[in-house]
């Protein structure tokens, strides 16, 4: 095949690849293509059937090789900004006493947060409370 040619597969199959949800398949036949026609290009390989195995060989070996490690740092990212609900079912301790529906500071892993009394009981100040949601920067807590 011509260089050219190669570069060209390589180019619609990672266009491919943003087009379909996220699995990374299409991603290394398309890297993998686009190496083939850069090399054909420097005059590396010629032979088309040493082309075809190059690319074969070179996808499959990176789609087994990389994509495990790729999806795990993307799902990694995914989650950092869902930390904060982590605190739910967490034990937090009111810096003050609570009325039923009122607001005001709590303890939770050595930081103070904005607390709302989610229960029909008061909240006395230093006694135990349980994180039953989270609500932007304001924890929404029951007596435990």
């Amino acid at each position: 095949m011509i260089w050219w040619h190669w570069l060209l597969l390589g180019m619609a199959l990672l266009a491919a690849e943003m087009m379909t949800p996220g699995g990374f398949y299409l991603l290394f036949f398309g890297l993998a293509a686009m190496a083939v026609g850069a090399m054909t290009g420097f005059e590396l390989v010629e032979e088309g059937w040493v082309q075809w195995l190059l690319f074969s060989v070179l996808s499959v070996t990176s789609l087994l090789l990389l994509r495990g490690p790729l999806l795990a740092r993307i799902k990694s990212r995914e989650h950092k900004g869902q930390e904060v609900d982590s605190l739910v079912g967490e034990i937090a301790v009111p810096l003050e006493d609570l009325a039923p529906g009122g607001s005001g500071k709590a303890e939770l892993h050595g930081t103070t947060w904005s607390v709302h009394n989610a229960g029909q009981t008061v909240l006395s100040k230093g006694h135990r409370a349980r994180v039953k949601r989270v609500d932007g920067l304001t924890l929404w807590v029951t007596a435990d």
